[in-house]
């Protein structure tokens, strides 16, 4: 509940049509102005826009405005591939994420395993640090 995932980071939070849609709906926007607003194209895909300095759009304070629309690779995180990896991924990620630590609730394997097939719904490399697919 930090927010610090959404903030400053290099990388990219991909969405997909259907994520694109649920999130023009939940905004009461178009499908096509939505996309001019918040969405670019990297590579072939679509990934939301950043604001200056790098937080997300949606980051409002500390909380996400789109938290129930939110797309699957904020939904996954910080289930990701990469940062389960090995102990010591586990625990850089914990330098980022204050819900990875001794003091965090505890999370039951029904909600990591469904984190974990979120993120690869999302595309998210089995390397990826930042939801980037290294890019």
């Amino acid at each position: 509940g930090c927010g610090r995932c959404c903030t400053g980071t290099s990388g990219y939070v991909w969405v997909n049509t259907g994520e694109i849609r649920s999130l023009a709906s939940a905004l009461g926007l178009a499908v096509d102005e939505f996309g001019r607003r918040y969405v670019r194209s990297v590579a072939g895909r679509y990934a939301l826009v950043d604001r200056r300095g790098g937080d997300c759009i949606f980051l409002d304070g500390k909380s996400c405005s789109v938290y129930e629309h939110r797309p699957a690779q904020c939904r996954a995180y910080p289930w990701w591939p990469a940062n389960l990896r090995s102990p010591a991924s586990w625990e850089k990620a914990a330098t980022l994420c204050e819900g990875i630590s001794a003091l965090a609730p505890v999370v039951v394997a029904e909600l990591i395993d469904d984190g974990l097939r979120q993120a690869r719904g999302a595309g998210l490399a089995e390397g990826s640090e930042d939801g980037s697919d290294g890019e």
